[in-house]
């Protein structure tokens, strides 16, 4: 075999130099290539696993369980049968109870909609309603904390937080996820905790459950004793001390958090407070969300945010309303928080649509699970985990469309049952992400938002 001269005459000194000095190479490029990552921070934007249908997703959290049976899934026979023995498990012997609610048919595309929710009712074929839905436990914080997070036995990060991770921010000066007006109870902060996943992810609260929104602030944002370059420079002082902190520990993710999170802050002075003044919005569009009644205001409020918030790039937006939970006076709690919703939520579709921003903002609608197709207490339902509704509208869903069917009371799912983690892997998929893909190693082992389950639900894709 022929041997090339230079490498004949390369000592066996001067090749292990110069592969030495390749894997320098190596190590030097990447290095580099972690300096790079690091400098552009954790929040940059990332590529998608596929073409995405979805920028960003904004969560209408119905916190207590809504009755599916009386707003979304028409059961004729429910309503027929009304006062007669049901007789499935536990239940067997209880009361039907047909819904105190008239069911008319809305659109071109002839959706069943309850008179719970007729200004809805006008968005009726951008919506997709799922009627199928499936989670594991009929209890409040076991189902609220597992629609946040997946899973409710351990700690884990939330969607907003596993989102975040994917995708990054579209807006560096704003937070990537944030959730107003969180419950306190089910879960509290886990269901916008970031668990294993770096601290930066964790969701911007802004508020809690019980206070008006128009006096929910973001706590410790100003600096009331130094502004411009002198906190400036006293942050930068911090800093400092921060990574010498880091580069001593070597290892140190609770610093990091920290250090990323002051970053994030100093820069969200200069943008958050005017992004939630809504005296900016005209006098329109504040009626338009219902701004100003006092049925509709405070959840108008926090409608009007989550598209001002959308549309300056935040990644994944959720208020909540709560107090769904009619085990008794279901008639007068369940009219009740319709009429306070339903306005402010066909304003925002309305509003997302006018502005080209529904194509690619993903809104959801739904709570932890539904009600029973039986009574409680005459005039209430029971939680009822094994068949509910929830809906989606915009971000590459089909519009108009009703998906998978619950038995002719409304008891369970029967066809194209729909579980929380095929629910995710669903919503991950719109926004241009493979759940199986979508990891993060901890504990020994890779973890994803769908655990180790989870499909996609092709029907509902436009």
């Amino acid at each position: 075999m022929n041997q090339d001269p230079h490498i004949a005459m390369m000592s066996r000194r001067s090749l292990l130099k110069t592969a030495s000095s390749g894997f320098g190479y190596l190590a030097f490029a990447g290095l580099s290539t972690w300096a790079a990552e690091k400098e552009a921070g954790p929040l940059r934007p990332k590529p998608t696993h596929f073409p995405a249908r979805a920028k960003r997703v904004i969560f209408l959290c119905m916190e207590g369980g809504p009755s599916h049976v009386d707003t979304f899934d028409y059961k004729p026979k429910l309503s027929s049968d009304d006062g007669q023995t049901f007789g499935k498990g536990r239940a067997a012997g209880a009361k039907l109870l047909g819904s105190p609610w008239e069911f008319r048919q809305h659109g071109e595309s002839g959706l069943w909609i309850s008179e719970l929710f007729p200004e809805v009712a006008r968005c009726a074929d951008d919506l997709c309603i799922v009627n199928s839905m499936q989670t594991d436990l009929p209890n409040h914080p076991q189902a609220f904390q597992q629609m946040h997070t997946g899973i409710f036995q351990f700690p884990r990060p939330s969607m907003g937080s596993w989102l975040q991770y994917g995708l990054g921010t579209e807006n560096e000066n704003l937070p990537g996820f944030v959730t107003i007006c969180p419950p306190v109870n089910n879960g509290g902060s886990a269901n916008y905790g970031s668990s294993f996943l770096p601290a930066i992810y964790q969701g911007t609260r802004i508020g809690y459950s019980g206070m008006p929104v128009a006096d929910a602030v973001v706590s410790n944002l100003k600096n009331p004793k130094r502004r411009g370059a002198d906190q400036r420079r006293q942050l930068d002082l911090v800093q400092a001390l921060n990574r010498e902190t880091v580069e001593r520990d070597q290892v140190n993710p609770a610093i990091d958090g920290v250090i990323e999170s002051y970053e994030l802050a100093f820069r969200m002075q200069g943008e958050l407070p005017d992004l939630m003044n809504l005296e900016h919005e005209s006098e329109a569009t504040r009626k338009r969300y219902g701004i100003g009644e006092t049925a509709t205001d405070d959840f108008g409020r926090q409608c009007l945010l989550a598209r001002r918030f959308a549309e300056a790039g935040v990644r994944f937006v959720e208020i909540c309303h709560g107090g769904w939970d009619q085990h008794f006076n279901l008639k007068q709690a369940h009219a009740r928080n319709s009429l306070a919703i339903d306005r402010p939520i066909a304003g925002l579709l309305t509003d997302l649509k006018a502005r080209g921003l529904l194509e690619d903002t993903l809104v959801v609608w739904g709570g932890e699970f539904g009600r029973t197709p039986y009574a409680q207490r005459n005039d209430g339902r029971d939680h009822n985990h094994k068949g509910y509704s929830i809906w989606m509208a915009g971000g590459g869903v089909r519009g108009g469309l009703a998906y998978g069917k619950t038995d002719e009371y409304g008891y369970e799912a029967v066809e194209g049952a729909v579980h929380v983690h095929d629910w995710h892997a669903t919503i991950l998929h719109l926004l241009g992400l493979d759940h199986e893909k979508l990891t993060y190693r901890y504990a020994g082992r890779e973890m994803r938002l769908t655990d180790v389950k989870g499909k996609v639900v092709q029907g509902v894709i436009a």
